[in-house]
C-alpha cells in the first residue's frame, strides 16, 4: 500500500522512539508545552493509537491526553488521536484482532482541521520506526505524510547505542530530515560508564545532534497527566523553535 494524504506543511516535529515506552510522549508533550508558552498556538496529533479506553470523547490513547494537557489546545481527544485500538498491540495485529482497518481518511480530515488553526504541530508516532500500521504502511511510511524533521527518543541504558543508530539509519533511509535525538530518563546517581559516554558515542557515530538529556523525573506522568519541573527546566534550554523549522 502506498499513501498518498497529501498532508498541510507545517512547522514542527514527528517524534519517535527507538522502542515502546522510551518517554517519547513524555518528550512530545514537553516540547508543545514549551512552543506554547513561547506564545505560539501549538497542534498536537497522535494519528494512531493502541491499548485505549472508551471515553465519553471516544476510543482514546492516554498520550492522547498528556498532549492535550500539555498543548493547551482546544481540540477534542478523537482529533488528537483519530484511530485507535483497544488492543496493546502494533496497529497492523489490532486490525486483524478486532476486525477493522486504520482510516487513513480520518487522519487525514483530523489533522487537516488541527493544523488550520496552529503555528507549530507536534505529532507524536507510535512505538519504533518500523512499527507495521497497516498493510505496507510502518510508522516511517506514515512519517513521511507529515514532512517534517524527526526527533528520536531514546533511552540512556545499556544497549540503547545500537537501538538508536539502527534508528537513525532508518529514518535517513527513508529520505526523511533528522532533527536529533532526545535522550529520556538519565539518572545521574546510577549512570555507569555506558550512561555517561552515550551522547558522546551517538553524536560521532550516528552524526546527529544530542538536543537534550533529560533527567528522570518523579514527577512527571503520563498517566497522570503532570509535566515536572526537571523535564521542563530541561527542555526549555533548547530553542524548539528553531529545530521545528
Amino acid at each position: 500500500m502506498s499513501l498518498s494524504l497529501d498532508l498541510p506543511k507545517m512547522k514542527g516535529l514527528f517524534v519517535t522512539g527507538t522502542d515502546t515506552g522510551v518517554g517519547k510522549t513524555l518528550i512530545a508533550g514537553g516540547i508543545a508545552n514549551m512552543l506554547r508558552y513561547s506564545g505560539k498556538r501549538v497542534g498536537v496529533f497522535k494519528p494512531v493509537g493502541s491499548g485505549c479506553t472508551h471515553q465519553h470523547e471516544g476510543l482514546i490513547n492516554p498520550d492522547a491526553e498528556f498532549l492535550r494537557t500539555c498543548s493547551h489546545c482546544n481540540f477534542s481527544l478523537s482529533e488528537i488521536n483519530p484511530v485507535g485500538f483497544v488492543a496493546p498491540a502494533a496497529p497492523l495485529v489490532c486490525e486483524e484482532f478486532e476486525n477493522r482497518v486504520v482510516d487513513f481518511a480520518r487522519i487525514k480530515e483530523a489533522y487537516t482541521k488541527i493544523c488550520a488553526d496552529s503555528e507549530y504541530m507536534i505529532v507524536e508516532g507510535i512505538g519504533g520506526v518500523r512499527v507495521p500500521i497497516s498493510g505496507g504502511v510502518d510508522v516511517l511510511e506514515l512519517a513521511k505524510e507529515f514532512q517534517m524533521p524527526v526527533l528520536i527518543v531514546t533511552r540512556p541504558d545499556l544497549g540503547a547505542i545500537n537501538h538508536t543508530l539502527l534508528t537513525i539509519d532508518a529514518v535517513r533511509g527513508a529520505g526523511l530530515q533528522t532533527a536529533g535525538v532526545v535522550i529520556s530518563g538519565y539518572d545521574i546517581e546510577s549512570a555507569g560508564l555506558a550512561e555517561e559516554t552515550l551522547p558522546r558515542v551517538l553524536e560521532e557515530w550516528g552524526e546527529v545532534d544530542v538536543l537534550s538529556i533529560v533527567p528522570r523525573d518523579e514527577e512527571s506522568s503520563v498517566e497522570e497527566n503532570k509535566l515536572g519541573k526537571e523535564v521542563i527546566e530541561e527542555l526549555n534550554e533548547i530553542d524548539w523553535q528553531e529545530i521545528c523549522g
